[in-house]
């Protein structure tokens, strides 16, 4: 996720960045301009044809497209909205729960495990959701080493059934009362809808009918735009259907990197960095290590 200040006008204008849809469609620019040039050349120099209201129906077409589009930003900045809101509620059930764990009992045993198997379940959602399956950065600690993760088909499920067993092992020797019990369970089960909701948006794009029909509106206005436009504008409607070919379809390519927030892309959500808080302030409040929230980078 790129951090900035949304009050740097002038710097935020003329920056240019891997996510910028300049870069990325900068041959589709060129390549429309070459387009409206060669039917310039075409109709007004060679055929020398004449039309009435040549702008009209692109003035008509294009407030439609333009609803289409505010709607497609709209859906996909909602998707990526509540991906922020569910991740959110990772945060706060992960430092609920190692409290309430933490003020529960002062065996450094089970303290150590529920450390890891907190923090691992950020992880494993995090890598869940990217589509990546491996354990390289988890702690494995106990019973729930390498190769009880090598085993399971679905990681955040298998790291939360660890924590319903551990807590359950923690009531069986007495350690907790059946109260606590349903006070961390309510906790765990908070977790599991966190991961079915993040499953809900990463597995449910925009419909498929809606998405191509789109793409072809753009591609249909875009490229009979130069029919009207170089008899009103002559070649000067290479820069300027140039121009609406970049601020439409750049409004179409924000939308499906934004729809999908789980990824690595620059505008997708920090998960890296919010797996890397909840580690920390997991330790400091089980007070296994010395390692504090100074300094951190708040997200």
């Amino acid at each position: 996720m790129v951090l900035y200040n949304p009050k740097e006008w002038w710097r935020l204008i003329f920056a240019f960045h891997q996510s910028d849809t300049f870069r990325r469609t900068l041959p589709g620019i060129l390549g429309v301009a070459i387009f409206t040039g060669a039917v310039a050349y075409l109709e007004n120099d060679i055929l020398k044809v004449e039309f009435k209201n040549s702008t009209a129906i692109h003035s008509l077409v294009g407030f439609v497209l333009s609803l289409l589009l505010v709607f497609r930003t709209n859906t996909a900045y909602d998707r990526w909205w509540e991906g922020r809101k569910l991740w959110g509620a990772v945060v706060n059930d992960s430092r609920n729960l190692t409290m309430k764990i933490a003020s529960m009992t002062d065996d450094i045993g089970y303290r150590t495990i529920f450390s890891a198997l907190i923090s691992n379940y950020s992880r494993s959602l995090r890598d869940h959701l990217r589509s990546i399956r491996n354990h390289e950065d988890f702690e494995l600690t106990g019973k729930y080493d390498g190769t009880y993760y090598d085993r399971a088909t679905h990681l955040p499920n298998a790291v939360t059934t660890a924590l319903y067993q551990q807590a359950n092992e923690m009531h069986a020797r007495q350690m907790i009362n059946g109260h606590q019990l349903l006070m961390l369970n309510t906790q765990l089960q908070s977790l599991t809808d966190t991961t079915g909701a993040c499953e809900r948006v990463k597995n449910t794009p925009i419909p498929y009918s809606y998405n191509i029909f789109l793409k072809k509106v753009i591609f249909l206005y875009v490229f009979t735009m130069p029919i009207g436009f170089v008899r009103e504008f002559g070649y000067w409607a290479m820069p300027i259907v140039a121009a609406l070919f970049y601020i439409f379809v750049s409004i179409e390519m924000i939308a499906e990197e934004i729809e999908d927030p789980f990824g690595v892309d620059a505008n997708d959500l920090p998960l890296d960095q919010i797996c890397k808080n909840i580690h920390i302030q997991v330790a400091e409040i089980m007070a296994l290590d010395g390692e504090t929230l100074q300094n951190q980078t708040e997200v």
